[in-house]
């Protein structure tokens, strides 16, 4: 008897060893700057996304798009050098109303996350 529960041990660790680990995890988006459904003030200057991950430049963007569905961002996106797991893009002036940034990133575990937030500018009071 003792041998078998031995043997059963063995088995139970084999096959432990031998089951697949987590997956990769994938790049989520950990905070930005605006904040998501956030409602500023005054627009900024760059529209911030920071993820749990470092990004892979040439295949991560960013766009901010206004509410007739026009994009309004400088076509600039970049991940910051410093910063790997920072993609930022520029934006004018923006009037009042409701802004969708959307983004599409693949991490350095080659998994690719695509999505979007709103945002508004309420201008001045």
């Amino acid at each position: 008897m003792a041998c078998v529960r031995h043997l059963l041990t063995a088995f139970s660790i084999a096959l432990g060893l031998m089951w697949p680990g987590p997956a990769w995890s994938h790049a989520y988006l950990i905070r930005s700057l605006p904040a998501a459904r956030a409602a500023v003030a005054h627009a900024p200057e760059r529209v911030h996304l920071w993820f749990n991950e470092r990004l892979e430049p040439v295949y991560s963007r960013v766009s901010v798009w206004n509410g007739a569905a026009q994009r309004v961002d400088a076509d600039d996106a970049r991940v910051t050098e410093s910063e790997p797991t920072e993609l930022s893009v520029s934006v004018p002036m923006l009037p009042a109303g409701s802004y969708t940034v959307r983004y599409r990133v693949l991490s350095v575990d080659g998994h690719v996350v695509e999505s979007e937030f709103a945002f508004s500018v309420r201008g001045a009071p």
